[in-house]
């Protein structure tokens, strides 16, 4: 085993299946010990009560590292505080907070029902905040105590999130909203010693599978080596980016950024918007295409 996180105590939530699965089992191999997190959920986030956490729990332990199951409900705040404390009483603190719960209810715009865009808003959303939040509170008490701790976070947005992908109004206004997140995260927490990233992972999953051809898309495991670097002490000086990662292939994205601007000196008159405009869109790079499109 790796020693890259020796020493270090992850949280990596949605662990039970997929790219949560894979990041849990790469931080055990690099010596991090594990808090396995899995609700348990169909693939439209709907209740089994089969929680494959345990199984992925058994792995880590049969190649010599330590970890432990949660079921918590990561969207609930109470649920989402006992988690962080398990990690702290189970293994004496945390340092890592993988956050990537999350689902599908793929649906075009007008057909979306109110229970779709608020069910997927909060399990990416508020599963993301929820964690976070009270990770950060741990961090910035430990912090004021003297104790500082390498903290990081690694946040699950997506390209549909910073892209958009058709079919995927709810999950693409998620998965911005979580970018939004790691910036502000990032320049909040960094007095308290911690990083805060997210990637945009590309991998043949079931939340990819039948909705398109995933023959060529990369495996989950793929994605999970740079969680293990951005999870380490090394990655001090990364926080606030977004990296999308697509097989072998890895690419810092560059969000929001100001443009071509045009300050008239007083207020516009409506007649007086479209040609200034229109110059401006004409000097700004074109966006790129939407998932789909």
């Amino acid at each position: 085993m790796s020693t890259l996180l020796e020493g270090r105590v992850a949280i990596v939530t949605g662990a039970g299946r997929g790219i949560g699965r894979a990041h849990a089992l790469e931080l055990a191999r690099h010596g991090a010990v594990v808090v396995v997190n899995d609700y348990g959920v169909s693939l439209a986030g709907e209740g089994t009560g089969d929680s494959p956490a345990h199984e992925v729990v058994a792995e880590i332990e049969a190649m010599g590292g330590r970890a432990v199951a949660n079921g918590a409900d990561v969207a609930d705040f109470e649920q989402a505080a006992a988690m962080v404390q398990l990690a702290i009483s189970s293994f004496g603190g945390l340092d890592v907070l993988v956050n990537n719960a999350g689902f599908v209810r793929d649906r075009m715009l007008v057909n979306t029902s109110e229970e779709e865009w608020d069910a997927v808003i909060r399990v990416h959303l508020k599963g993301h905040f929820a964690p976070l939040r009270h990770a950060g509170a741990y961090w910035r008490a430990e912090a004021k105590e003297g104790r500082q701790r390498a903290a990081r976070v690694i946040n699950t947005s997506s390209g549909a999130g910073l892209q958009g992908s058709v079919g995927q109004a709810t999950y693409s206004a998620a998965k911005a909203g979580i970018a939004g997140l790691t910036l502000v995260a990032a320049q909040e927490m960094g007095r308290y010693g911690v990083t805060v990233n997210a990637i945009a992972p590309v991998a043949r999953t079931r939340m990819t599978e039948g909705a398109f051809d995933t023959s060529a898309m990369a495996v989950p495991e793929d994605n999970s080596p740079i969680v293990a670097w951005l999870a380490s002490v090394e990655s001090a000086d990364v926080t606030g980016r977004m990296i999308e990662i697509d097989g072998s292939k890895v690419t810092v994205e560059n969000g929001w950024a100001h443009g071509p601007s045009r300050d008239l000196g007083t207020r516009w008159e409506a007649a007086a918007v479209g040609p200034a405009l229109r110059d401006l869109l004409a000097a700004a790079p074109a966006p790129e295409a939407v998932y789909g499109a």
